[in-house]
């Protein structure tokens, strides 16, 4: 937590104490069964689990790339926005998925993201998908992110 108790809580520190709520709050992260596991600043942890649903070939029960690519995507852009010192959303600008391996049939995918650096617009971040460790990797990527401009509630009020 902070070092002073009066002073507002870090953003990653929010998103820590509302894990839970993060994960259940995307529509497609409900869907597939994704879930973060831990938020540090400027570092995020997740599971996707195997599903029979988001198989991408039926022959071999590999997920679908493009599962691999939601979750990291997200990782990526939760890193990002844990990375600011003031609350912020993100925005994807570019993300690159490099493939090494299918990720094996009926297991759950691993995945932990970070940004390494930030500019007054853009965080850049890097992640990594396996199964037991880095060590094997099943997709890494690379990713620019946006940062927004903080809105008033009188501009969302006129949305």
């Amino acid at each position: 937590m902070s070092d002073d108790a009066t002073s507002p809580p870090e953003p990653w520190e929010l998103m820590q104490e509302n894990i839970e709520m993060l994960s259940g709050g995307i529509p497609w992260g409900r869907r597939m069964g994704f879930r973060f596991t831990k938020i540090e600043k400027g570092h995020s942890w997740g599971i996707q689990p195997w599903k029979e649903r988001l198989v991408g070939d039926p022959d071999t029960g590999v997920i679908h790339g493009g599962v691999l690519t939601a979750f990291l995507d997200n990782l990526c852009g939760t890193a990002a926005s844990s990375a600011l010192s003031k609350p912020r959303f993100v925005a994807t600008l570019d993300l690159r998925i490099d493939y090494m391996r299918p990720a094996e049939q009926g297991r759950d995918i691993i995945g932990e993201a970070e940004c390494y650096h930030q500019t007054r617009n853009i965080c850049f971040t890097r992640a990594w998908a396996y199964h037991e460790s880095r060590d094997r990797v099943i997709a890494t990527a690379a990713g620019a992110f946006a940062i927004n401009k903080p809105r008033s509630l009188d501009s969302m009020r006129a949305m």
